[in-house]
């Protein structure tokens, strides 16, 4: 197994076609198919399946991929160390349930990126397609939350795919509406005060078990409910309907300038934390993302 053959089998990967990557690659596409078919040989491990319109990422081979991106980064970092040779193209991928800071720190690691390329991706998506994207490889980091209600079934699924959760703070529930809302100007607000409004919480697909919610409050106990897949609908629908929603109140300020987040009587603590895998470093980037992350939600707790 050299560095060229991992180079070669994550731009097939990228690529989805052996014929687009060997074009980028400036080689002959039977010497890419050659060398993907000794890789597979050598590792005993079926890294694509070919189909007539390209090539799709077996299960085992998404967590091959991660680890040659992995490889691949640090052997760059070493060349670009000892040589000043800059040959790297930093690569970063991080799933997230809806949160503003996360999107701000993603939004620094972009910024402090030195080099002239970079291929980033941050996606907001359900819990459970974020627990996917780590154990299969596609994310290197998952943010997500845990409270007494789904943490039993959550830290058992992370066992089963052999993740490592690690918490990076605790914080009280907050209610997050329109400061034009009746509610705005309360201190705390008791559940029994939201049965008027209409209770916006994000779908979860086919996996909308209670453990799977981003929101610690059961929509099942709420008269109104609407449910969304994006943050921009859930702002609006908030802002429009005199409608909330409830989450742990990081960073409030960074959700949209015409809401506010007022402590909720909720007897509940979450906590807010990242998932990767077990014994797999993180890249250059994916630390510069906690990092940034960890000084954002320093600075709320300093705000507060």
């Amino acid at each position: 197994m050299t560095l060229q053959q991992l180079k070669y089998a994550v731009q097939v990967a990228a690529c989805g076609s052996i014929s687009e990557a060997a074009r980028k690659l400036l080689i002959a596409q039977p010497t890419l198919t050659e060398s993907v078919l000794a890789l597979e040989k050598e590792l005993k491990l079926k890294i694509f399946s070919r189909t007539k319109k390209g090539v799709t990422i077996t299960r085992e081979g998404e967590e091959f991929l991660a680890s040659a991106r992995q490889i691949l980064d640090e052997a760059a970092a070493i060349t670009e160390k000892y040589t000043g040779e800059v040959s790297r193209c930093p690569q970063f991928s991080v799933s997230c349930q809806h949160y503003a800071f996360a999107v701000e720190a993603f939004m620094r690691v972009v910024a402090s990126s030195a080099s002239s390329a970079y291929d980033l991706t941050i996606r907001e998506t359900v819990t459970s397609e974020i627990i996917d994207d780590v154990a299969r490889g596609r994310s290197e980091i998952g943010m997500l939350y845990l409270s007494k209600r789904n943490e039993k079934t959550l830290r058992k699924i992370f066992r089963r795919e052999e993740l490592v959760f690690t918490e990076l703070y605790f914080a009280k529930p907050h209610v997050f509406l329109s400061k034009k809302h009746p509610l705005a100007k309360k201190k705390l607000i008791m559940p029994t005060e939201l049965d008027l409004y209409p209770y916006v919480t994000y779908e979860q697909g086919l996996e909308n078990a209670l453990y799977f919610s981003e929101e610690v409050m059961d929509a099942i106990d709420r008269k109104k409910n609407i449910r969304v897949r994006d943050r921009a609908t859930m702002t609006k629908l908030i802002l429009g309907l005199q409608g909330y929603t409830v989450s742990s109140g990081a960073n409030a300020k960074t959700y949209a300038p015409e809401m506010i987040a007022v402590p909720l009587n909720l007897e509940e603590k979450i906590c807010v934390g990242f998932i990767k895998r077990n014994k797999v470093e993180l890249s250059s980037a994916g630390q510069i993302f906690l990092d940034e992350v960890k000084k954002l939600i320093s600075a709320n707790k300093n705000s507060n």
